[in-house]
């Protein structure tokens, strides 16, 4: 696993997404266009409905019934820069689902799903401790099997609009293994989190 250096990991602070820590999401939301035009990162949601739901109240309640869950990675200023969303399978849906449903691997008991940083934040390792601090809260829920399904980059110049779920080798570098090819670039990933 790559190792921030210690006045990175200084810098930043990591906090569940609650809410209690609604309005520094919504706020770095908000800066960053809605995140992919206003997706507000309920696409993976299982009670989204494209063209009928309404994103940012979705969103809201989902965080208020304790239905949706995210690290946030906070700076020195209190400010949102990043997460890593996860959650159940019953909460949440993956990309490539039809070929994932192919020859589906062993049940996980969490996802992945988005890791998102914002544009002039980017590089600062700020993806890295947003999935640290993911696994760490997955840990303290219980651990669990976790799964995600993400491109490769390795060798090719990929865009930044595929990679919403961060990148394989970033994943791997956490302690995931390459399940499946699910895609072109896209793969099956998976470890084990023992319980905190």
């Amino acid at each position: 696993m790559t190792e921030l250096a210690p006045e990175q990991l200084e810098r930043f602070s990591v906090r569940p997404l609650s809410p209690a820590t609604w309005d520094e999401f919504s706020e770095l939301v908000e800066r960053n266009n809605g995140i992919y035009g206003g997706c507000w990162c309920v696409g993976f949601h299982t009670e989204f409905e494209r063209g009928r739901s309404d994103p940012r109240p979705l969103k809201q309640r989902l965080v208020r019934e304790g239905r949706a869950h995210a690290a946030l990675v906070l700076d020195e200023h209190g400010l949102a820069q990043g997460w890593c969303q996860y959650g159940s399978p019953d909460e949440l849906t993956l990309k490539h689902l039809r070929a994932y449903r192919e020859d589906p691997p062993p049940r996980a008991d969490w996802r992945i799903t988005c890791i998102f940083v914002d544009r002039r934040h980017r590089g600062q390792g700020i993806a890295r401790i947003a999935l640290g601090g993911a696994l760490a809260q997955i840990a303290a829920a219980g651990g669990g099997l976790v799964e995600a399904i993400s491109e490769t980059t390795a060798g090719r110049q990929a865009q930044g609009r595929f990679l919403w779920s961060a990148t394989v080798e970033l994943l791997e570098e956490h302690g995931f293994g390459r399940v499946r090819q699910v895609g072109k670039h896209a793969w099956i990933v998976s470890r084990r989190v023992d319980p905190a």
